[in-house]
């Protein structure tokens, strides 16, 4: 089977990193898989070696270009360049910028699309965009029950849950080798967050939660096609008059990762929305105690591996308790819970996820 996957960055967000993984796992099966992808900042190759082959449809910068006509024009010349694209039996869009070029570029007719988690633009055009690639495509997946149930309400819409695979095994030998050590050397006794300084990351309640907590703040990550300066602006602002100073790493090294992970004391997850929650599910496989927002979809898929803080007015001082029990030591039935963090993630496998992909594409229509 020969299978198109595309995908809107380079970068080490939750949805690329899902596209590369089920790619090579696809690959591993015996099928013709390439991967497609929009490159901005002059990147010519992803934020990790590939398995399979890639092409990559660069998005060059225009000065006080807004974010919406960046998005509308990266969809355009990612458009041109599939019209040329070789033909393919499964055309599989990972998110609403390549389901909307892909359907431009062959039309809607046997495109797959997954649902990661559903955003919420206010820009017309971007609002339109957003709602085309949820109404159009022929097949739309879910990574979880969730997203699924909030896909269905919203569309009427049946979307199969094909789930999240994680390389446990990486991130778990991570904590045996010590590869942490040098982080722990560097920061002490530190709260991770991945992800950036993003409204969807909850950061703002983060800072809150670390002025009632002893303990370094790391945020790693956060590369974007949105604008969140101004969040960010007021998260600094925030920081500052609580006397918090995060240690803000941006993007970090795809083989640092496991490391920073694995010498984390505690991996925040305070995110107010989530399709999955891929990497609490890689700190969880690295051993690391995870303290997250009491979401629906966060019960689904994490259950009883993490600590839970209620999702209300007082969640920033709730939060910043339950991570003060995992750093002191306080943490009751901790060892046990962490026991089923990594079982949890073991058994998250992206060989797993490409069979459910493949039971899909088998009776989804031909492009």
């Amino acid at each position: 089977m020969r299978v198109r996957l595309s995908t809107y960055s380079t970068k080490p967000r939750g949805g690329v990193v899902h596209t590369l993984a089920l790619a090579e796992a696809l690959a591993r099966a015996g099928h013709d898989v390439e991967v497609w992808a929009l490159a901005r900042g002059g990147d010519t190759a992803f934020f990790r070696p590939v398995d399979v082959p890639i092409r990559l449809v660069e998005v060059p910068e225009l000065e006080g270009e807004t974010v919406g006509d960046r998005i509308l024009r990266s969809i355009a010349l990612l458009s041109a360049a599939l019209a040329d694209a070789r033909p393919v039996d499964v055309r599989h869009a990972q998110d609403c910028l390549t389901a909307n070029a892909e359907g431009a570029a062959h039309g809607y007719a046997g495109l797959v699309r997954t649902v990661h988690h559903l955003d919420t633009f206010t820009t017309p055009s971007l609002a339109a965009c957003h709602e085309r690639a949820l109404v159009e495509p022929a097949q739309l997946l879910c990574v979880s029950d969730a997203v699924a149930t909030e896909v269905a309400a919203g569309w009427g819409r049946s979307a199969p849950v094909v789930g999240n695979g994680v390389d446990a095994l990486r991130f778990a030998a991570a904590e045996a080798a010590g590869a942490g050590e040098p982080w722990r050397a560097r920061f002490g006794r530190y709260v991770l967050a991945v992800g950036g300084i993003e409204p969807r990351k909850g950061t703002r309640d983060l800072v809150r939660a670390m002025a009632l907590v002893d303990a370094p703040l790391v945020v790693a990550g956060g590369d974007t096609l949105f604008d969140y300066r101004g969040y960010r602006d007021e998260v600094f602002a925030l920081a500052a008059s609580l006397g918090v100073e995060p240690q803000v790493l941006g993007p970090v090294p795809d083989d640092e990762l496991p490391g920073l992970v694995a010498g984390a004391s505690a991996f925040a997850f305070p995110s107010v929305q989530e399709g999955f929650g891929l990497a609490a599910m890689e700190a969880l496989a690295a051993g690391v105690p995870v303290v997250a927002r009491d979401l629906p979809v966060l019960r689904e898929v994490f259950a009883g591996a993490v600590r839970f803080a209620p999702d209300g007015p007082s969640f920033a001082d709730d939060y910043a308790a339950e991570l003060a029990a995992v750093l002191a030591g306080d943490d009751r039935g901790g060892p046990a819970r962490r026991s089923v963090g990594r079982a949890l993630a073991a058994a998250h496998t992206w060989d797993t996820v490409a069979a459910r992909h493949l039971a899909v594409y088998g009776s989804s229509p031909s492009p």
